[in-house]
């Protein structure tokens, strides 16, 4: 075994920015391996599937892999609950004899709200990572709370972006805000958020569950 792979079922494009805070927590877990990362987005095929248990299902058939992380928003439902519903489903769908090791990824209330602690990021992001007109970031053990973070990550990109009437209005916000991932390289500061705490301690339970901390290449 040289390799993890494993795909990301979204719920959009925006959970693209998920990628890379998976393969930190992965690494901060004892992976040794090289990551091969899939995201599926299933709303591109002809006949999309409507219900969780059928996109888990086309999911894996279409993207197969050793680890299969699920993404769902908690919205207005308690992350416990959305966990209940990712598990129910795919207890319906996989040989109880071999389980396939996934992960619920269940932000609250929103991807976004992760995205919201790191100044520097967003400015980066922005295309303006040395401007300096200041900025207001929510207090990090508040994101979590946030009714609609990604209204305001789209106005803290905005903001930072420095550009004023016209060239604001042409700016690409959506493009931008999410590659505030690509510019952070700790996601530490996030493990005080209960939700962030919660998917972490899933990955590393599962991590030693498989033995997937231990370089086999070298103990062979």
């Amino acid at each position: 075994m040289t390799e993890i792979r494993y795909t990301l079922m979204s719920d959009g494009s925006s959970d693209a920015a998920l990628i890379p805070i998976l393969d930190w927590l992965l690494i901060q877990n004892g992976i040794k391996y090289a990551i091969q990362s899939n995201r599926a987005d299933l709303r591109r095929l002809r006949f999309p599937p409507k219900t969780l248990k059928e996109r888990i299902r086309i999911c894996v058939d279409l993207y197969p892999c050793e680890l299969l992380f699920v993404h769902r928003d908690s919205e207005r439902e308690s992350r416990e609950r959305r966990v209940v519903e990712i598990n129910s489903a795919i207890q319906e769908l996989i040989d109880s004899s071999a389980p396939l090791p996934h992960i619920c990824v269940v932000p609250v209330k929103m991807t976004e709200a992760w995205l919201l602690f790191d100044e520097q990021a967003i400015r980066h992001a922005a295309g303006n990572r040395y401007g300096r007109h200041p900025i207001r970031l929510p207090r990090l053990n508040q994101i979590e709370s946030i009714p609609d973070p990604k209204s305001i990550l789209f106005q803290l990109v905005r903001e930072s972006s420095g550009l004023r009437g016209h060239r604001l209005k042409r700016f690409p916000v959506n493009h931008h805000a999410y590659r505030v991932p690509e510019f952070l390289m700790d996601f530490s500061p996030l493990r005080s958020l209960p939700a962030f705490f919660a998917l972490e301690g899933e990955i590393r339970n599962l991590i030693l569950d498989q033995s997937w901390h231990i370089n086999l290449e070298l103990v062979e």
